[in-house]
């Protein structure tokens, strides 16, 4: 018995020592954390200005999960904002201590057109300011290429190439496996063209989404096309992308080969050879290793460049998913950013306010909710200017309709003006393992929506009229907001996804330009001088224990390496295309709700990350989560 006890004081004991021993590690971060801020910016030394894009480029980057970080078990896809790749080389067309910039595109996994044609303009200023650009990739796509015709030097790997592939592809349709699970869908929509619903309704596209998706994936090919070729005049486009297997076959298979007798390379070499070519402009390396170069890092010339925030025109960024209640930045919670600009709006003394639009839409609720935000800053004087990036639609459009002016780009997707409720239930699939439901009920709306027996008639009446009230009521914003009767926008509207090019003809938006003509135009209409307006961004700021993570952790957070041939590569990123398409029709389905969203608007930019299920497969969304799963 004394021995048991023994062994059971030492339990205790190494309990006892492990308890404090956690406590005084998790205080202790946390006292870091609070007390934490970012290292001092070390001086930047000269050499090549290095954009080693191992990621997307997006419009604001998703707030990282710190758990994530510490287990490693969150996605590792980096994302880097367009305004600091932006800041980055309008600086360095000016800094005597950038010899060149180089483009490591190897990882490079997209970032939708409008984005890309901006960073190709800074890119074209360096190249106009006398400084060499010069790019690197194993195997070049769409949106890595349509970086690298903006370099002066193409390089590429002699065992990779050029595949140009368009836009375009298979989209996920349910219906068939949703008939053989007895799941019953219940659709609320308004909208010839609202196709966002058809999946699980269809199992092929209607003639008129297919319609209206021919229209807009042609102008944005016909726009990418453009803006490479005006890049780089020399190249044999048409020819190479109308006929690739005819330009490899005639180098006997070599992609590489094939892509550098099209002018779409300018020399073939491995890193390593890469790297010493960049050395002989920009300077050897502190430490002399083959294929490196003075390398001048991104992030930290970015926080040395980046201006300080005390403007007088405030920006707003809405970008990613609308959703309601809060959320980080990367997404578009109605609560959080509404809260942003209420906050602003009381402690800054704002002239004007510039809101950058990057999202697809999603819930109508949450989107009213910003535009009444933004509504109270119009209210308050305040002129407002809408500024759209890659995408601005369904949602992403409803939020725009307060500005005064809108701004987009030729390659913005927008529009998609429309709404609807999608509603699973499981009386079928229960049905088919024996389980049926009875009860009793008082109203025609008793215990709706019922997602195990299924919806009454009156619920499917009533719900189906509120969504067609909900389309009135956004036509009706918008035809007031554009100055047009609410018939012209119905003639327009329906769900219509539209490009920048025909939105600005058909009035859905006023010019072409980006966030910086936005600005200026704010400023105009605030009576201050375009020259000297600055902005004053309306964030949330990072989260310090995610910043003290984040810098503990630097430099241990790269991705695993991208596969560097065609098929792997084309495969793995239609993998997470997939991914992201599942992800995203698992969240409307159990998120419920009416939406403004928009399905073409999508897949647009590069894959988003989608957050790790669970262990086993479970949430704690209890039986609709279980039925659910049925479906996923």
């Amino acid at each position: 018995m004394a021995f048991v006890k023994g062994i059971w004081r030492i339990l205790v004991a190494i309990k006892d020592g492990l308890v404090l021993l956690f406590l005084l590690l998790f205080f202790g971060l946390l006292y870091a954390a609070l007390s934490f801020s970012p290292r001092p910016v070390a001086a930047i030394s000269s050499g090549a200005l290095l954009l080693d894009l191992d990621g997307t480029i997006v419009e604001q980057p998703a707030e990282v999960d710190p758990l994530s970080l510490l287990s490693s078990q969150g996605e590792q896809t980096r994302e880097y904002r367009l305004s600091d790749l932006i800041t980055a080389l309008d600086a360095a067309r000016t800094d005597s201590k950038v010899k060149a910039v180089v483009l490591n595109l190897d990882g490079f996994m997209g970032g939708g057109q409008v984005a890309l044609a901006r960073v190709g303009k800074a890119l074209d200023g360096v190249r106009a300011a006398k400084k060499p650009v010069l790019a690197f990739s194993t195997i070049y796509t769409d949106d890595s290429y349509q970086l690298a015709a903006h370099a002066s030097e193409i390089w590429g790997d002699s065992l990779g190439g050029v595949a140009i592939v368009g836009p375009g592809g298979s989209r996920l349709y349910y219906k068939g496996l949703i008939d053989k699970l007895g799941v019953n869908t219940h659709v609320y929509r308004v909208g010839t063209y609202k196709s966002f619903v058809e999946p699980y309704i269809r199992t092929e596209q209607s003639p008129e989404a297919k319609q209206a998706d021919v229209a807009l994936t042609s102008a944005l090919w016909e726009s990418w096309q453009q803006d490479v070729a005006k890049a780089r005049p020399k190249a044999k486009l048409a020819p190479y992308i109308g006929d690739i297997a005819a330009a490899v076959r005639a180098t006997d298979g070599n992609l590489a080969k094939a892509a550098q007798s099209a002018g779409l390379l300018d020399r073939l070499g491995d890193e390593a050879q890469f790297g010493e070519r960049v050395a002989e402009i920009a300077g050897q390396p502190a430490q002399d290793k083959d294929g490196d170069f003075a390398t001048i890092d991104l992030a930290a010339y970015v926080k040395a460049r980046r201006p300080a925030n005390d403007g007088q025109i405030g920006v707003l960024t809405i970008a990613g998913d609308i959703v309601d209640g809060e959320a980080g930045p990367g997404t578009a919670a109605g609560d959080t950013i509404s809260d942003l600009l209420y906050t602003a709006l009381a402690e800054k003394k704002l002239k004007a306010l510039v809101v950058r639009v990057d999202s697809p839409g999603g819930s109508v609720m949450a989107s009213e909710k910003i535009r009444s935000a933004i509504l109270s800053a119009k209210a308050d004087g305040l002129p407002i200017v809408v500024s759209m990036g890659n995408v601005a639609a369904s949602g992403g459009y409803w939020v725009s309709t307060p500005a005064n002016v809108i701004f987009a780009e030729p390659d913005t997707i927008t529009g998609s003006i429309g709404v609807f409720g999608i509603l699973p239930s499981f009386e079928g699939t229960l049905a088919k393992i024996g389980v049926t439901t009875d009860g009793v009920t008082t109203t025609p709306l008793s215990g709706q929506p019922d997602i195990i027996g299924g919806t009454t008639p009156q619920f499917d009446a009533v719900m189906q009229m509120g969504v067609e009230d909900i389309y009135r009521r956004f036509v009706g914003i918008v035809a007031q907001s554009r100055k047009k009767s609410p018939q012209q926008i119905d003639t327009i509207a329906q769900g219509r996804v539209w490009d920048g090019g025909n939105a600005r003809q058909n009035g859905l938006i006023d010019r072409f330009g980006g966030l910086d003509e936005a600005i200026a135009e704010a400023a105009k209409l605030a009576k201050l001088d375009p020259a000297k307006a600055r902005p004053y961004i309306i964030e949330k700021a990072p989260d310090k224990i995610t910043a003290f993570i984040q810098n503990l952790m630097e430099g241990d957070q790269k991705q695993a390496s991208m596969p560097r041939d065609l098929l792997a590569r084309q495969s793995l990123l239609q993998r997470q295309w997939a991914l992201q398409a599942v992800a995203d029709a698992r969240a409307m389905v159990m998120g419920g709700g009416i939406r403004a969203d928009c399905l073409e608007c999508r897949g647009v930019g590069g894959p988003r990350a989608t957050p790790a299920r669970p262990v086993g497969g479970m949430d704690d969304r209890g039986l609709l989560a279980l039925l659910a799963t049925v479906w996923r």
